[in-house]
């Protein structure tokens, strides 16, 4: 069982303070890398949407393989409230978490006393559902050629008005959500809520017979992790300045259960971090190569999968161990004692 500590009580831990360095100067070092500032943006973006379904995925053990959909009707709900309703950035993404926590509630209704290999075909079903009703519903959706022109809205505090029109301006309303999202995950992960969660995925039958609804539970993370998707997504309409249904697809529900896998979601809160930053940073170093660098991508999760299932992060932590462990070990050969 998990006891807290002083680590875990905390709002602020130093990994915190160096993920929040590390992007918050990511503007001024990304080009000279080699790199380009939008690749920023969408890695913050899809960092939020990762440590989101990992709650499901990592925290609960629930293999949700359908969770695109929910990413797709945020980006549509961002859209659809700043045309339809009113242009405010904080109204549209407030729109986007709401309707996809919405969904995702209803949606859980569902799945909630489903596990194992029942609650991922379910969540494939549904997720599909969603992706139809996008690709057929054209009045709303615009079918396959989506929503287009949405606008990146200024940020608003009473008089005071941020554009948000460049990438650079846009990666910091991103990264803004993504501390502030960071800093409440961190503590709900490590509050009681966050204990049964993973008491949960040891073992729900045993988190039922203690007097836990499990099914109330796993419907409520559900919902949360919908609503961060719908958060995601809603970020993610701006960035492109559009809403299309190809997000919608069960190709990008497996590529955010990839991403999660193969940082480490399973052992490590930023896992899913490490997961991103390698998917995206894969993408563009070896897509400069070959055509084929999803295929290479994919040996690599293969190989990782097969030889160290704790993903980067279980590297990292192994690593870790390895130099404190000799850091300890005595320099010399001890005396010894005739007996």
């Amino acid at each position: 069982m998990d006891y807290p500590t002083k680590q875990t009580k905390a709002w602020v831990t130093p990994q915190i303070v160096v993920a929040i360095v590390l992007f918050g100067t990511m503007p001024l070092w990304i080009e000279a890398v080699g790199l380009y500032q939008y690749l920023g943006v969408e890695v913050i973006i899809w960092m939020i949407f990762a440590l989101g379904y990992n709650l499901l995925l990592g925290y609960t053990g629930l293999p949700s393989f359908g969770h695109g959909a929910f990413f797709g009707i945020g980006a549509y709900a961002y859209g659809l409230a700043q045309f339809e309703v009113w242009p405010n950035l904080w109204f549209c993404l407030a729109a986007a978490v709401v309707v996809t926590a919405a969904f995702g509630a209803a949606t859980a209704l569902f799945l909630s006393h489903r596990r194992g290999i029942y609650f991922a075909l379910m969540s494939i079903a549904f997720g599909q559902i969603f992706f139809f009703i996008a690709s057929k519903w054209t009045d709303v959706t615009g079918g396959e050629d989506g929503l287009l022109d949405i606008q990146r809205l200024p940020v608003e505090f009473g008089a005071m008005s941020l554009s948000t029109r460049s990438n650079v301006e846009l990666y910091y309303l991103c990264f803004a959500l993504f501390c502030v999202l960071v800093i409440l995950l961190w503590r709900l992960t490590n509050s009681p809520y966050g204990r049964v969660l993973r008491a949960i995925k040891q073992n729900e039958m045993r988190v039922s017979f203690i007097g836990y609804k499990v099914s109330v539970i796993k419907w409520s993370v559900f919902t949360l992790s919908t609503a961060i998707a719908g958060l995601a997504g809603g970020l993610f309409a701006m960035a492109q300045e559009g809403a299309y249904i190809n997000i919608m697809s069960l190709q990008w529900s497996g590529t955010i259960v990839l991403m999660v896998l193969i940082g480490g979601g399973f052992v490590s809160f930023w896992g899913p971090v490490l997961g991103v930053i390698l998917y995206f940073v894969a993408r563009d170093v070896l897509g400069a190569y070959t055509e084929a660098w999803l295929l290479w991508f994919g040996l690599m999760f293969m190989l990782l999968v097969m030889f160290k299932p704790e993903g980067l992060a279980g590297m990292w932590r192994d690593l870790l161990g390895t130099l404190v462990t000799r850091k300890a070990e005595p320099k010399g050969n001890p005396a010894k004692v005739e007996g």
